[in-house]
């Protein structure tokens, strides 16, 4: 993947945690916004610390 494409990839994703999170806080107020961040983290972190996949030819 080039670059670019990974850097767009990259935003988008972020795009999408922002609407998930503006959702969340025209849905609940701050306690359902303050436990979808947490949440969120939790998937950010998991898909942080995950070992690349093998490339098997």
């Amino acid at each position: 993947m080039s670059a670019e494409k990974e850097l767009n990839v990259n935003l988008l994703d972020i795009l999408d945690l922002l609407e998930r999170l503006e959702r969340a806080d025209q849905d609940g107020g701050y306690e359902k916004l303050k436990s979808k961040i947490a949440f969120e983290k939790k998937c950010i972190e998991r898909k942080l610390y995950q070992k690349p996949l093998l490339n098997i030819d």
